[in-house]
């Protein structure tokens, strides 16, 4: 199953790193399905450990709203990435490099 391969990579995402959308799906080995990767996220399983957390877009931004994107923003906080002003992340000081 895709979503397997999805969760595989982003389980290795150091603490302090983010990765983005399309990185992941590249990584996973569906090169130009971002997309799939946002669909794997949505169905994680309850308590699975998996840093979804540290997945953001191309822009170095949460793509997610509400409650879900403060939660996020909290946990890659407590991680000491840091967001500019403007909400974004320093993807060059920031993204995993693989």
């Amino acid at each position: 199953m895709k979503h397997e391969l999805i969760w595989r990579q982003i389980k290795k995402i150091p603490r302090g790193k983010v990765a983005t959308y399309g990185q992941i799906a590249r990584l996973s080995g569906i090169d130009g399905h971002a997309r799939l990767v946002g669909y794997a996220l949505h169905g994680l399983p309850q308590n699975s450990g998996i840093p979804w957390h540290r997945v953001i877009n191309s822009q170095g931004r949460i793509s997610l709203s509400g409650f879900t994107a403060k939660r996020q923003r909290r946990l890659l906080e407590i991680e000491k990435v840091v967001f500019n002003p403007a909400g974004k992340i320093d993807l060059k000081r920031f993204q995993w490099k693989k």
